[in-house]
């Protein structure tokens, strides 16, 4: 319906166990008065002695007492903190003031328009409530004047209630990619900034705000996320009068974004995510992004790729044994990664040039990946469209087409540059050349790359800053790819995980979380990246037992049980392994096979134990099975650590517990006794009972399939 100024202005948006009430009266922008657990059904009296229960005792000053802060902050209306809109014409209209001018309510969403005349702006508010609960904030700005306005942050806010005090986010670098960090909410603002084009290997993913020593099973938490993977910001705040907020918003360079005369500017969405515990947060983003009629529906194929394996070594009769081993191990995809183009021996060169190099593929490689699809599997390539080496055909040719901010194309990384994606002709160019391989070779799937940081992402024809333009390109150009080959997917790899979020997720079908495949390591990358990305979306390798990266070494059996929670790849150099490794490997995938399914549509739970124990399970929807995973990563300060619990369970339903072992079964020296014959207890039971762990040796992981009988 469409609400009138004489109607009561309450929305409650109630959905997936959330309610969202929302406050439009007197003209203002949306305030959220509640945002978390379910409120029931109230009528339209029950909403508005919600709203005049939310009503701070103002006295003599707007500003020094806490108040409902809109959605989008404003300076106008006596707020201190982050602008939520900040931008000028020429200096002026800094200050801009809006008043409602349509408001639209239904079941799940309220729409409203509202005006600054004097400024001439207009932005226009979609606050959105998903079925699953997820809580959504599209905004957009546009210019009704006669001058340009310069935008410089359009940043959303969502509150927090008093009993949030604590604060989680994540940080991390390459190889060590979402490491947690927790400390109090203090007063001011902590924020986490991503400036290098993409999101990045220190990104935050999810800014999390929460009752003290929330965990992953109990205590209040809510969250943000921007879905967009360019520079951004996220951050928590809190006033000394009291409001308490989580933002988030792009971040611009100086002038980058210039709204003309007539033009609207859309902000990427915000997402806002509540569970009592973070399993329960985390099940609402989860179920979301299985909803979505993008998400893959087809198994997650499991894959052979061959970084770790060959490097640029691309020998084509040793390939085409690798790809023949690969098909008997159970494989589903062969991806064939950096070294296929040509003139690439090595990184220094050749990146942007994307011509298969004749002379390691005579016969090209069309022929190739019909061998690979002649043995069952699909055919994967590496690409990274974004980057150039000045050692390049490409380069040579078109200089103007590196990013410039005036100094000249920058430091290197990686020995590579950036292109700039936001020039119609370099875009053209790289489309082209992509899609010409795609369709020549016959390619299923892209590992799509993105290794250098937009450090000095300028046009090189005026300086201006290009970052915002290069990401809108990006994504432009894998729909584009998408829509020329609808049965194409493509990974979003970023130096590992430096490009997880839902903007790329939108049009992609998998993430590389991470470059390192050692599981003391990846088990905590990937339990983190899990908070916001579900299992079938995050690719997970089984590499060698001397960790490429950290040197650890690892025995098989924990580095197939790391790599079985995700979408199941393999790294190892099938050619040189003894029979008895290949035979491991291959029981592991057929594991990995029989029990995807349950993997990649269940509800992902965790443990809160001891910090050296990771318990993670997926428990199916209806509750009939369950598969556990107790990973000790570190030898506990006590012997023998908590008792292993098993949240999310059918609490009345009978359970057959028994140890999966793929590979070597946990030693009999260390076997408690429930694991030498099944054991049968309740959901409930072992919930909240548990039972003793196995004495395992530092990492070191047992798997366990619990049966509803």
């Amino acid at each position: 319906m469409t609400v009138t100024e004489q109607e009561p202005q309450v929305a409650h948006l109630r959905r997936g166990g959330v309610s969202v009430v929302v406050d439009l009266s007197d003209g203002r922008l949306p305030r959220i008065l509640h945002w978390g657990d379910d409120l029931g059904v109230l009528d339209g009296q029950a909403l508005e002695s919600v709203r005049r229960a939310s009503q701070p005792t103002i006295g003599d000053s707007m500003v020094t007492y806490p108040q409902p802060i809109p959605v989008l902050p404003l300076l106008a209306e006596g707020w201190l903190g982050r602008p939520g809109l900040a931008g000028s014409r020429s200096g002026a209209d800094f200050a801009p003031l809006f008043i409602t001018s349509d408001v639209t309510i239904h079941d799940d969403a309220v729409r409203c328009k509202a005006i600054d005349e004097s400024s001439r702006l207009t932005v226009s508010l979609d606050i959105v409530l998903s079925d699953q609960g997820v809580l959504s904030v599209d905004v957009s700005l546009t210019n009704d004047g006669e001058t340009p306005y310069v935008l410089h942050a359009l940043e959303v806010a969502l509150p927090l209630p008093e009993s949030a005090v604590e604060l989680l986010d994540l940080t991390g670098r390459w190889a060590r990619e979402r490491s947690p960090q927790r400390h109090p909410l203090p007063v001011g603002a902590w924020v986490r900034e991503s400036r290098g084009g993409k999101p990045g290997l220190e990104h935050s993913t999810l800014f999390s705000a929460g009752e003290e020593h929330f965990g992953f099973e109990r205590g209040q938490v809510w969250a943000i996320h921007l879905g967009w993977s360019g520079n951004q910001a996220l951050a928590a705040e809190r006033m000394p009068a009291g409001s308490k907020l989580l933002r988030a918003g792009e971040l611009f360079h100086p002038d980058e974004l210039v709204i003309l005369p007539g033009q609207t500017h859309e902000a990427p969405t915000t997402y806002g995510m509540w569970g009592d515990g973070l399993n329960a947060l985390s099940d609402r983003a989860h179920r979301m992004l299985r909803a979505r009629t993008t998400h893959p529906h087809t198994e997650r194929p499991v894959l052979v790729n061959t970084w770790e394996a060959v490097y640029f070594d691309h020998d084509e009769g040793k390939l085409r044994e690798f790809a023949r081993r690969a098909s008997e191990l159970g494989a589903e995809r062969f991806v064939l990664d950096d070294g296929w183009f040509e003139g690439r021996n090595d990184d220094q060169t050749s990146l942007g040039d994307w011509e298969v190099d004749g002379a390691r593929w005579p016969a090209g490689l069309s022929q190739f990946a019909d061998y690979v699809r002649s043995l069952g599997m699909q055919f994967g390539l590496w690409f990274e469209p974004e980057m150039i080496n000045l050692d390049s055909m490409l380069a040579r040719s078109h200089p103007e087409w590196v990013f410039d901010a005036g100094h000249g194309p920058g430091l290197a990384s990686r020995y590579q540059h950036v292109l700039d994606l936001g020039l119609p002709e370099a875009y053209s160019h790289i489309l082209e050349l992509v899609s010409e391989r795609v369709a020549e070779i016959g390619v299923d799937f892209i590992k799509w790359d993105h290794n250098r940081y937009l450090l000095d992402a300028g046009h090189p024809s005026t300086g201006r800053a290009g970052a915002r333009d290069h990401t809108v390109a990006v994504y432009r150009m894998m729909d584009e790819l998408r829509r020329r080959h609808p049965d194409l997917e493509i990974e979003s790899c970023a130096s590992g995980g430096g490009r997880i979020d839902f903007g790329v997720l939108a049009r992609t079908d998998r993430v590389w979380p991470s470059d390192n495949n050692d599981p003391h390591e990846r088990g905590p990358i990937q339990r983190w990246t899990s908070i916001l990305v579900p299992l079938e979306l995050q690719g997970t390798h089984l590499g060698a037992e001397t960790a490429h990266i950290t040197h650890r070494v690892a025995n098989i059996d924990q580095r197939a049980a790391t790599a079985f929670w995700g979408n199941l790849g393999v790294e190892l150099d099938l050619t040189t392994i003894g029979a008895a490794t290949f035979d491991r490997v291959k029981a592991w995938v057929a594991a990995h096979k029989r029990f995807r399914s349950l993997l990649h549509t269940g509800r992902l739970v965790r443990t809160d134990v001891d910090p050296t124990v990771r318990v993670e399970g997926v428990v199916a929807n209806d509750g009939s099975e369950a598969i556990f995973s107790y990973a000790l990563d570190d030898m506990p300060a006590t012997w023998p650590p908590a008792r292993w619990r098993f949240p999310g369970l059918k609490p009345d339903a009978l359970y057959e517990v028994q140890e999966l072992a793929p590979g070597d079964p946990v030693p009999a020296g260390q076997r408690p006794d429930w694991m030498n014959a099944p054991l049968r207890m309740t959901g409930r039971a072992l919930a909240v009972h548990g039972l003793q762990p196995p004495l395992l040796d530092p990492d070191r992981s047992v798997l366990v399939h619990l049966v509803a009988t």
